[in-house]
């Protein structure tokens, strides 16, 4: 498979869905809007469809044309966005399967290659910076709305340029940007520095909860639904909270987990020591080495026992 493969596909579809991942951040929401506002570019008129995501987000070009559900019930071309497996696809996964022809674009290292046409690249520190040479490869102009979509999903997938993935390429594009005109600091504050009151609340119940342990190596908290209608949290008012865990000296992984309706979505973060990707690979989920998540279906004793197990074993390994 080669770039010119997903470009003929692009070229010959009269009907394209755009989908991401469950639960998406910036980088999903920010990779599919800039594929969409490329695609439009082309003359297409796309789908991108996103049940639910932050508001945090809504600031985003294009972010006023997602859709809840699809216009067609079999299209040309679907295109999955930063999704390394079809299980993660919002639910949608019909959409991607009776398409006639389907491309994944991504960058996670546990990706199933699940699409008739795999472009993923683990060395990518985020599927919004795999975009850039696809959208150039496609003569599209990057225009500062394009660009303000994938220099969030940039920014938000590297902690604002803190973690180790990110490369020489990743700061010569946001400087390039920068020089179009996009607004790097504004970006910067909107996904990282504001937060809700509802997250604020969240977080002060996450500190309470802290335990430490593994000779203080691990963090562990949750979240409960309870907890979240307590507070008026909406979408997204969790994200980062597993950050505050991950953060304290000499803690090698953070383990968070946040309830949903199908049970406790887990977040895991390492300083890099641990694989926390392998982890959620064995627990039905996948990720990055020092991020990554899963899904355990458990009321929250016995989901608490099965994932420390898991993550134990590879402290005693």
């Amino acid at each position: 498979m080669t770039i010119d493969n997903i470009i003929e596909e692009i070229k010959n579809a009269e009907s394209i869905v755009i989908l991401t991942h469950e639960s998406p951040d910036g980088d999903a929401i920010g990779s599919s809007l800039a594929m969409y506002l490329a695609l439009k570019q082309l003359g297409k008129n796309p789908d991108v469809i996103i049940p639910k995501y932050s508001r945090v987000f809504s600031f985003l070009p294009g972010a006023d044309s997602i859709k809840t559900a699809g216009k067609n019930e079999s299209y040309d071309l679907a295109i999955a966005l930063d999704c390394g497996d079809i299980k993660r696809l919002n639910g949608y996964v019909g959409y991607f399967d009776s398409a006639k022809a389907r491309i994944s674009i991504d960058h996670h290292g546990s990706n199933t290659m699940f699409a008739d046409y795999n472009f993923v690249d683990p060395a990518s520190p985020a599927c919004a910076q795999i975009l850039v040479f696809i959208l150039e490869s496609m003569n599209i102009t990057i225009t500062k709305e394009i660009g303000t979509c994938l220099l969030t999903g940039i920014i938000t997938d590297t902690g604002g340029f803190r973690y180790p993935g990110v490369t020489v390429e990743t700061f010569e594009f946001a400087a390039w940007l920068l020089g179009k005109g996009v607004n790097v600091s504004d970006i910067y504050r909107r996904v990282l520095q504001i937060k809700s009151k509802a997250n604020f609340e969240l977080s002060r119940l996450y500190i309470d909860r802290l335990e430490f342990l593994e000779d203080e190596k691990i963090t562990f908290s949750y979240i409960t639904l309870e907890d979240q209608e307590r507070v008026g949290a909406e979408e997204g008012d969790h994200e980062g909270l597993v950050n505050i865990g991950r953060d304290i000296e000499g803690i090698k992984v953070a383990v968070f987990l946040h309830e949903n309706e199908k049970g406790y979505k887990v977040s895991m973060r390492s300083d890099g020591s641990i694989n926390v990707g392998d982890i959620c690979l064995v627990l039905g989920g996948g990720g990055h080495p020092a991020a990554a998540g899963c899904l355990i279906s458990l009321p929250l004793k016995e989901a608490k026992e099965k994932v420390l197990r898991e993550v134990k074993r590879y402290f005693n390994n």
